[in-house]
């Protein structure tokens, strides 16, 4: 089930039109009109392979995102029911503070009507040198997957940025048209 979601958020980012117009049809017109930005500057989307390694890269304009997709049909993701997600995680914060990326994650409601996507990041804690720029600026737009007292991280879905709202933002940040 996971890759049909892969593939979906890859057609959105890739500005696949059948993509577009599917994922779009139950959005409301500013979430829609958002979707469409995509058309104007749309991303490479390189789909990864093998377990523990990131779902997606999407490059566009000197950013790159390694991303990975989640979906589910419970609004809250909890990562301490899976230790593969725990390290997961931490090795994406690891790779990602290293070269100065901001990680990605895309979270998928299963079922539901408008933007289903949201957007978060890992909370990387406080940013060096290595972040200037677009990534800083991405990076505090984001909403963060913490870690929760015991240090198991937990998305909730209702906290994260929808997809429609960080498409508009990169296309702004990348001289793309405000929304009308």
């Amino acid at each position: 089930m996971g890759k049909i979601f892969e593939r979906e958020l890859k057609g959105i980012l890739s500005a696949n039109e059948d993509v577009l117009e599917r994922v779009t049809k139950t959005c409301d017109p500013g979430e829609r009109a958002c979707y469409m930005m995509i058309k104007e500057k749309s991303f490479m989307v390189i789909r990864g392979a093998g377990s523990l390694g990131v779902d997606l890269v999407a490059i566009r304009d000197g950013m790159s995102f390694p991303i990975e997709v989640k979906s589910s049909s419970s609004d809250t993701l909890r990562f301490s029911r899976s230790e593969k997600l725990i390290i997961q995680a931490q090795e994406m914060i690891d790779d990602c503070k290293r070269v100065g990326l901001v990680p990605l994650y895309a979270f998928r409601l299963k079922g539901k009507r408008g933007d289903a996507w949201r957007m978060f990041t890992l909370d990387i804690g406080p940013l060096d040198e290595t972040y200037k720029g677009m990534p800083k600026l991405i990076y505090g737009y984001l909403s963060k997957v913490r870690p929760s007292k015991e240090g198991n991280y937990i998305m909730r879905w209702n906290d994260g940025k929808k997809l429609s709202e960080f498409i508009e933002y990169v296309n702004h940040m990348s001289g793309g048209r405000p929304r009308q």
